[in-house]
């Protein structure tokens, strides 16, 4: 793994934690409404994408106009892409509709969850989303990966189980929702030709989505300064640019190197509540960590049964 991929990497793996320990941020300081940080997440992040798209011809699907002499003309391959983005073919209502419930779960869970904990429910509930439609599609287990996956799970209820620091149960269901929202997207995304374009246009529609919840909540909205910029960095950097980034390096990463690379995830975004949030790590989330983590990383780095 070179240099370039190694930072690739990694400002990826920072950029998906950075968005529990933003949103967190924004909640724990009252500085903006979940509802106002989630349209300004999507609509900034989409945006951002937006103008990657336009700025990087690689990244969008090569369908360039020629001029008489056979050259492509600038204006017009500019505004041919501008118009095979708005036209959203490389997208669909699902896909907007399941980041649109993804992003909106997330921010309102996080009023009550801790960082750590909300990171660690929604990577659990996107693994087991994705593994449980790989079962339904008839990909078969081995035994040590079925051990896996029902470790996962028992962590995960362990984590659930009423105490003292069990976590709150609507933010608990609120970010379990967001987790099978975003495994349904995964889901969605694997069959799209172009990842970098596919996200834009989803960012689009899950950004004209969020006006509902805009509407719904108008009575609730209230917006700072720092609010709002967190909201914008939530969405244009950690997830925008973050988002492109991973798509950049994905190809270069065997499946079961990315797969456990997310695994670093819900650690790095417990880290970062600890050091910019004070919070701490109760002996339960610690062992639901272990737990959940350690099934996943079982199902998904050992080979499935034939």
């Amino acid at each position: 793994m070179n240099f370039r991929l190694i930072v690739g990497t990694v400002t990826a793996m920072l950029a998906f934690a950075g968005n529990s320990v933003l949103c967190r941020l924004a909640s724990e300081q009252l500085t903006i409404d979940p509802a106002s940080f989630t349209s300004i997440r999507l609509l900034s992040g989409a945006i951002v994408l937006t103008i990657l798209l336009l700025s990087i011809p690689k990244l969008m699907l090569a369908e360039q106009p020629l001029s008489a002499d056979g050259d492509a003309n600038s204006n017009d391959v500019y505004v041919n892409k501008c118009f095979r983005l708005l036209s959203l073919k490389q997208s669909s209502w699902l896909g907007g509709f399941s980041l649109f419930a993804y992003a909106a779960g997330f921010s309102f869970a996080y009023i009550s969850l801790p960082t750590g904990t909300g990171a660690l429910i929604l990577f659990a509930m996107v693994q087991i989303t994705m593994l449980s439609y790989a079962l339904v599609q008839g990909s078969r287990f081995s035994l040590a990966q079925w051990f896996g996956f029902a470790m996962a799970l028992v962590g995960l209820v362990y984590l659930f189980l009423p105490g003292i620091s069990a976590p709150p149960l609507l933010g608990a269901t609120l970010m379990g929702i967001a987790g099978i929202a975003w495994g349904v997207y995964s889901i969605l995304g694997k069959r799209v030709v172009n990842p970098t374009q596919s996200t834009t246009e989803n960012f689009i529609r899950a950004s004209i989505i969020t006006l509902l919840l805009s509407l719904i909540f108008i009575n609730d909205i209230s917006i700072s300064s720092r609010g709002a910029l967190l909201a914008i960095a939530s969405g244009a950097l950690t997830s925008g640019i973050g988002y492109a980034i991973w798509y950049a390096v994905l190809p270069f990463l065997k499946a079961a190197s990315s797969a456990s690379l997310q695994l670093t995830v819900p650690v790095i975004a417990t880290i970062g509540g600890v050091v910019w949030l004070g919070e701490e790590v109760s002996i339960r989330l610690a062992l639901a960590s272990i737990s959940i983590l350690g099934g996943v990383a079982i199902v998904v780095l050992l080979p499935k049964r034939e």
